[in-house]
């Protein structure tokens, strides 16, 4: 068993650079982001019609993302979130596991730290391994990357419509930047996506 006091503070990837080398050539991806980091994350990428940009539901990123996977299996779905908020969601791990949705793929940008908060250490930053939480939950397909080529080389699987779900932590670097605001009106955000999907908005 893992020695959980210890600090895990390694992560070195720039958290902007690795969400736009996943984001790359998205095709017809639909995200769901975390609040806060991961969403600046994701819009600092390129924002579009298939962002859905949560401003609270704090630990419910990845179960808006079951939902939207189970509505759209023809489309890859990815959550893109942060540790704490994963922390605080774990449980929809095992309801994403017993769902089962194939076109579904939960992104951890994982720097240690509850960054909205005021940068106190998580669990993931003492210790705690997400991957291997997601992996006993039920999510069998539950990896780490810490390198650019291996974003670079996982990408197919995030525009996959079968083989899920899968859970992919990221090791990024716990320093600050700058924040970049997607839209914050969440009627807004709801009609954009319904009228991405082709469904009439009125």
């Amino acid at each position: 068993m893992s020695d959980t006091s210890k600090s895990d503070d390694s992560g070195t990837l720039d958290r902007r650079r690795a969400v736009k080398v996943l984001l790359a050539e998205r095709r017809d991806l639909l995200v769901v982001t975390g609040l806060g980091s991961p969403s600046y994350d994701v819009f600092d990428a390129g924002d579009h019609d298939g962002n859905f940009y949560l401003w609270g539901a704090m630990g419910g990123a990845a179960l808006v993302g079951l939902g939207l996977a189970l509505a759209q299996p023809a489309r890859p779905v990815a959550v893109v979130t942060g540790d704490g908020e994963q922390i605080m969601g774990a449980g929809g791990l095992m309801t994403v596991a017993v769902a089962a949705p194939g076109n579904l793929t939960i992104v951890v940008l994982d720097n240690g730290h509850y960054g909205e908060t005021g940068m106190q250490r998580s669990h993931a930053g003492l210790g705690v391994r997400l991957d291997r939480v997601a992996q006993a939950s039920g999510i069998e397909d539950a990896v780490e990357i810490a390198d650019e080529a291996g974003l670079a080389a996982y990408r197919p699987k995030l525009l996959a419509t079968s083989g899920g779900p899968r859970f992919l932590r990221v090791r990024i670097a716990s320093g600050h930047v700058e924040r970049a605001l997607p839209p914050r009106d969440g009627v807004y955000l709801k009609h954009r996506m319904r009228g991405h999907l082709g469904f009439m908005v009125s």
